[in-house]
């Protein structure tokens, strides 16, 4: 390359970086004053103190995975405001700012890709969307990341940086904590796939309380702010003062809630020394998933049929007839429950029943009947299906 080549590169580099922010930053640690071009080959390690400062989630998605192998899950799944959730602005209102901010749907990335030739399952949260806070669309996009994992044997490599649960979301937020670690017991207990908790800083919060200390092994970065409660809380509320270095991915390696502490720049080759290793564990075991575990219809779908049966199932009587409803449920779903429409003599086309004789009621009481063991058989399938 000339050197009238390389001075244009060089100054196309810096207008790109002009646009997004300016050539400069200060490291919140020590001050200094770092060029953010070097300080990004760096991997956002101050030179000065060696601090690790804040990456978004598509930078460390490039330090991790192989160049051209990343494929993205969910990239278009948002949010919604369920509360109608309003402080100085609405909800909705925040997460268009952060979208527009970060190029991002959400506070979460997640995916499939290569590290140094391996497939791995991959969650990158990003603190740069509203704190890293998750809501239902994080928990929903990492609980699919986890069932992916589980049905491909992947290994699962999750990186944590939050503030917690979303508040705009309220208990939808919270819920999340025990759906994730749901598909987590199945990925880790019943598949006995390997699951890499990397805690980044921040990591807190809900976070912190579920997934984030799930991992089978557990790395974070240096100096890493991991907790649940804030510092103040938990000082005003023990009356004591806590150690200054509490809180810290020290401290917790100290007191054992911590399997290593690994350096930015180190972090995909120790990651990859370690699957290596776990490839080819003696001891490795395969797992066997629960029979059905993907077969199971999702939440919505269960409850549309639910509702049908309250509400569309109901006998229709009069002083002359007595006629079976019209059933509106496809015959797919009755396949996923493996129900035998044989024995329901059942089809999505309304029954036809030759209407009884006015005066016989002999004959209402025998649809009378048709109908209850109808029912009968239908609730049955379900009763097995979902072992109530």
């Amino acid at each position: 390359m000339s050197i009238l080549s390389w001075i244009d590169s060089e100054n196309a580099e810096n207008a790109k970086l002009l646009e997004e922010g300016g050539l400069w930053t200060r490291c919140y640690h020590c001050g200094a004053v770092l060029y953010i071009k070097h300080l990004k080959e760096n991997h956002h390690v101050c030179f000065a103190c060696h601090s690790h400062l804040q990456m978004t989630s598509r930078e460390r998605l490039q330090s991790l995975i192989d160049p051209g192998t990343w494929q993205p899950f969910d990239e278009t799944l948002s949010a919604v405001d369920p509360l109608n959730f309003y402080d100085q602005k609405s909800y909705i209102s925040r997460l268009k700012d952060a979208q527009h901010q970060t190029g991002l749907q959400d506070s979460v990335l997640t995916g499939t890709g290569l590290l140094e030739g391996i497939p791995i399952a991959l969650g990158i949260m990003d603190f740069n969307f509203m704190g890293g806070s998750m809501g239902s669309v994080v928990g929903e996009k990492l609980t699919r990341l986890i069932e992916y994992a589980t049905r491909e044997g992947l290994l699962l490599i999750i990186v944590c940086a939050s503030g917690g649960a979303r508040m705009h979301e309220g208990i939808l937020s919270l819920m999340q904590m025990a759906k994730i670690s749901a598909a987590l017991n199945v990925y880790q207990n019943h598949a006995h796939l390997m699951y890499i908790a990397v805690l980044t800083s921040p990591t807190t919060g809900g976070v912190t309380a579920s997934f984030a200390m799930l991992g089978d092994l557990i790395i974070a970065e240096p100096n890493a702010l991991i907790g649940f409660a804030g510092r103040r809380v938990i000082e005003q509320t023990l009356q004591e003062k806590l150690p200054e270095n509490f809180q810290t991915a020290e401290y917790l390696l100290e007191h054992g809630l911590l399997d290593l502490i690994i350096s930015r720049e180190f972090l995909k080759p120790a990651i990859y020394e370690i699957i290596y290793f776990y490839k080819e564990a003696p001891l490795k075991t395969k797992g066997i998933i629960p029979k059905n575990f993907f077969q199971s219809l999702n939440l919505l779908t269960e409850e549309k049929i639910r509702r049908q049966f309250n509400n569309k199932i109901q006998l229709k009587t009069g002083l002359d007839s007595i006629n079976f409803p019209e059933l509106t449920i496809s015959q797919n779903i009755f396949k996923k429950l493996n129900l035998n429409l044989s024995l329901l003599n059942f089809s999505e086309k309304k029954t036809d029943v030759a209407e009884p004789q006015r005066g016989d009621p002999n004959e209402k009481e025998l649809q009378l009947k048709k109908l209850a063991d109808f029912n009968k058989k239908i609730f049955k399938s379900f009763n097995q299906f979902y072992n109530f």
